[in-house]
């Protein structure tokens, strides 16, 4: 009998944890650019971030990166990290751990679940929760499902669901889309599929889940005016005084980075002189609702663009990220994407 209440207890531990911390619940994307380890993977094309590859990729540039990286999710947590956390560009397993173990991450309590795709390069998606504020459930890797007559190995889209504070389910899908290279026209179908399926996935959580409180985050390659998003996704732009009854029959996408007048950047990623809305944080109507249990807060939707994240952008105007490499030139700084954030408000009954 003693050992039936000991795994009772030991089970409700994360709920019971819930009543110790605050409400705060903030998540954030961000596409870390090209975080490899420096040992050789002979099962993946990453030659080019080894000690003696192109890009002299040093376990002391590499630990620099982790340290970077950690630094960046401390400052947008502000008092605290974030709650979840997807990571886009990353190795391995191997570079999870080190970040979680190696830099002052290693006092967030954070656990992770991570693809398994089959990237040439072997860059794969990530997800990170503190244990106390999002209690795990389940997870998933799931390849993209090509059309006939199409084929590009790929990142995995992964699904991560687990209960919060207000006893609901949480669902979370991020996502690497695959690259514009070789042209956004030539690509785009290869996208189309991978959104497409992404709304299938919804769709069924929306039919099996008694309230389904979606939320789909990650580098899309796409900016919201793209078919793969209007079309492959249905992703409508989040607009405050228009968003649909959480009691529609039919399950609504808004896209809280779709307008950019909204955002304090032009966009989350430079190009060529150009930015671009690349980076995406959707979420199902009905965290849309303030009254809802469960509910975003507009006022914390935004890219997360501190001086320390540029540099001066000596080939077009203005600033641009400062990266790790710019072309082969050694930086040392963080990634050419900008993180996004939000938070969310739980209500208790």
């Amino acid at each position: 009998m003693k050992r039936i209440v000991l795994l009772i207890f030991v089970g409700l531990l994360p709920f019971l944890a819930y009543s110790q911390v605050p409400d705060d619940f903030r998540i954030m994307w961000y596409n870390v650019e090209n975080l490899f380890d420096s040992t050789d993977d002979p099962l993946t094309n990453d030659n080019e971030f080894l000690p003696d590859g192109d890009r002299r990729w040093t376990p002391k540039r590499y630990n620099h990166k982790l340290q970077q990286i950690a630094r960046v999710i401390h400052a947008a947590g502000q008092w605290s990290t974030p709650a979840i956390i997807g990571l886009g560009e990353v190795e391995n397993d191997t570079v999870i751990t080190h970040l979680l173990s190696r830099t002052p991450l290693r006092n967030q309590a954070y656990q992770y679940v991570i693809t398994s795709g089959s990237d040439p390069r072997g860059i794969n998606v990530a997800l990170l929760y503190q244990r106390d504020k999002f209690a795990h459930i389940g997870h998933r890797s799931i390849p993209v499902a090509y059309r006939e007559g199409r084929e590009k190995p790929t990142r995995d889209i992964l699904h991560l669901w687990g209960r919060v504070i207000t006893g609901d389910t949480l669902d979370i899908i991020a996502c690497h889309l695959p690259s514009r290279s070789g042209g956004g026209k030539e690509t785009e179908g290869y996208r189309m599929d991978a959104t497409r399926q992404m709304r299938l996935l919804c769709d069924s959580l929306y039919r099996v889940r008694s309230s389904a409180h979606i939320i789909l985050m990650g580098d899309f390659n796409d900016t919201p005016a793209d078919k793969s998003m209007r079309e492959g996704l249905r992703a409508m732009p989040y607009d405050p005084d228009k968003t649909s009854s959480p009691s529609e029959e039919s399950l609504s996408l808004y896209n809280l980075f779709a307008d950019p007048k909204r955002l304090s950047y032009p966009g989350s990623h430079k190009y060529q002189g150009e930015w671009n809305q690349l980076d995406h944080i959707i979420v199902s109507s009905n965290l849309l609702s303030p009254g809802n249990k469960i509910s975003v807060i507009p006022g914390s939707i935004c890219l997360f663009a501190p001086s320390f994240l540029f540099t001066e952008d000596q080939t077009h105007r203005g600033v641009r990220p400062l990266r790790s490499f710019y072309g082969y030139q050694y930086e040392a700084g963080f990634s050419d994407h900008l993180p996004l954030l939000l938070d969310l408000k739980f209500i208790s009954e």
